[in-house]
């Protein structure tokens, strides 16, 4: 049996930023851009995912100990 690797947040974004390169080229054809799309959009989830555990573990361990509890502030674009 093999165990497959779980990516990490680094490997997963500088995957998704070689995508957004490939499209940006423009000159990939059809289905290819269709398969490097769905794979960024799974990647842009997963990281996404994982930001957010971090978020709420650092939240977590924020309030267990007393202090202010941590929040992130989002700006108005303006």
């Amino acid at each position: 049996m093999t165990e497959e690797k779980k990516q990490t947040f680094e490997e997963a974004m500088e995957e998704l930023e070689t995508i957004v390169q490939h499209l940006e080229e423009g000159e990939v054809p059809l289905e290819k851009a269709l398969q490097y799309y769905q794979k960024g959009i799974e990647l842009s989830k997963f990281c996404h995912d994982t930001l957010k555990s971090a978020e709420d573990k650092l939240t977590k361990l924020i309030t267990d100990d007393g202090e202010e509890e941590f929040s992130l502030v989002e700006e108005d674009a303006k």
